[in-house]
Parts: C-alpha cells; sequence; structure tokens
C-alpha cells in the first residue's frame, strides 16, 4: 500500500522543477519532496512519477521512497510567495511525495563515474517508460552515500496524455544519444537479458495497483480507474518485450557535451588532441 502522511510544514520551494515542487515535513517526523496535483501537467505527472518510481524500484534501481502525502489548503496561508499559496490552495487532498535525500550531489559525470552494467539498466529502464527527461542536460541524477539514484519520472510515460496514441507507443525507437550515462558504455544488451524477463503482466498490475483512484478518476475513454491501470500495465508489457532492438546510442546533439570523457566508448581518458 502507498504510505500516507500529512502534512505539517511546507519548508521550501524547489525552483529547479517547472512544476514547482516543494520541501515538506509531514506528520510522521520525515521530510519529502512534494509533487503537487494543482502544478503542471497535474495528476498524470504524479501517476507517472508513482508508476516509474514504483517499477525502478521493483526492478532495482535506487529510487527515494515515495509517499502519499495529504495536504490541507490552509498549509499555504503563511507563505509570503503568492505562486506557492496558489499552488498549494489548488493541491488539497492526496499529492506525491519522495523521500528527501539530505547532503545528496546532483550527478557530475567528471566526478562519478558508472560502470556499463548499472548505466546499461538505467538506460533500458528510461527506454521502457520513455523518459524524455535524463539528458546531459538535465541528468535528475543524485549521488548519495557513494551509490547512484534516479529522480523526478514525471516526464515518464508521456503517450498517456494522448492515450489513442498509447499503443504505438510500445513500437517508438528510443533515442539514448543524449542520455546522462551514455558515455559510459551502457551494456544494454546485458539489461535487456536480466530485466525484461521480469517486467511481467503481473508485475506491472502490482506496481499499478496502488496508484490512487483519485489520480486515475474520471480519465476520458476510461469507465473506471481499474481500467486505466490495465492500459498502462499493457502498454509497458508490450513495450518491455522488445525494448532494446529499439534503442539508439548515436552521436550526441550538436550542443551536447563533444568533449566529455569517453563519449559513446566508455574510456575515462580525454579524446585524442584534446590537449591541442
Amino acid at each position: 500500500m502507498l504510505t500516507d502522511v500529512t502534512a505539517t510544514r511546507y519548508v521550501t520551494p524547489l525552483r529547479e522543477g517547472g512544476s514547482l515542487p516543494g520541501l515538506v515535513e509531514a506528520d510522521d517526523l520525515g521530510t519529502y519532496v512534494v509533487k503537487f496535483t494543482g502544478a503542471g501537467q497535474g495528476r498524470k505527472t504524479l501517476v507517472a512519477e508513482f508508476l516509474a518510481g514504483r517499477l525502478a524500484r521493483a526492478l532495482g534501481l535506487r529510487v527515494p521512497e515515495l509517499v502519499g502525502v495529504r495536504v490541507d489548503p490552509a498549509i499555504g496561508l503563511a507563505e509570503p510567495d503568492e505562486e506557492v499559496q496558489d499552488l498549494l490552495k489548488s493541491s488539497g487532498g492526496l499529492n506525491l511525495g519522495m523521500d528527501f535525500l539530505p547532503g545528496s550531489l546532483g550527478f557530475d559525470p567528471l566526478a562519478f563515474a558508472v560502470d556499463p552494467v548499472e548505466a546499461g539498466r538505467v538506460v533500458w529502464f528510461d527506454a521502457l517508460v520513455n523518459n524524455v527527461d535524463r539528458s546531459w542536460r538535465n541528468p535528475n541524477l543524485l549521488v548519495w552515500h557513494e551509490e547512484l539514484w534516479l529522480i523526478d519520472h514525471g516526464a515518464t510515460l508521456i503517450w498517456h496524455h494522448n492515450w489513442p496514441s498509447a499503443a504505438g507507443s510500445a513500437a517508438r525507437v528510443y533515442d539514448a544519444s543524449d542520455h546522462a550515462l551514455a558515455s559510459f558504455g551502457p551494456d544494454v544488451a546485458g539489461a535487456a537479458a536480466e530485466l525484461a524477463p521480469r517486467v511481467t503482466e503481473e508485475l506491472l498490475a502490482w506496481c499499478a495497483a496502488e496508484v490512487p483512484d483519485e489520480w486515475l478518476a474520471e480519465e476520458p475513454g476510461f469507465a473506471s480507474p481499474q481500467e486505466v491501470r490495465a492500459a498502462y500495465a499493457e502498454v509497458l508489457a508490450a513495450r518491455a518485450r522488445s525494448l532494446h532492438e529499439r534503442i539508439t546510442l548515436g552521436e550526441p546533439s550538436v550542443d551536447g557535451p563533444s568533449r566529455a570523457p569517453g563519449w559513446l566508448t566508455g574510456r575515462s581518458t580525454p579524446w585524442a588532441g584534446d590537449a591541442a
């Protein structure tokens, strides 16, 4: 079950994200990074964050613990920032929190090495959930206790913004050329051999079962939240079957980090000629 906590204090906005997540203290004495139903794409961002995060954790990838955070709109009355006030007023009810990792650092590929096995697992997973937001420009990766942690999956499952196109998503190519871990020689084939057999209909149904009804209610084209859950599982199951055949690792974009060590080769030393 998704653990529910109640927000007791809004600490500060985290303006790095476009949806204005915030640091919140809760009645279990925990501190969470919360995404709100009243921000950005609303509840669909929360569904994507929860489903992708739950699936990643089930596959052994490091994602901070996810909890439901109940917000009383009155919590924002003392906030001096009108944007934050409006956000909290429109986010009454159940929101999504991610355990805050104190002392964590943003991932820097020049300071933290990732082995090809782990890089391959992350790239394969991002391809599965159609993550368009793990590039070198915005890695959405943290280093905590010398381990790599995945965060911010609100931009995954992008096909759920247009359900009629969702079935076609299973056949789409995933271009990982600009992926934050592309320079570490990700072993995508090895990741596929390990992870694809584990992405079963049973696992996906288990992941989707915990998505709260209130985030799925009245979805156009569906008669019930359970139908929406089944649709998520169906698309992801179809995509997982031969996903590794549709992951490409070509040249980074023209504005990419062309001088980054080991780009597409996994080498730890600079390119020949970099000293020139």
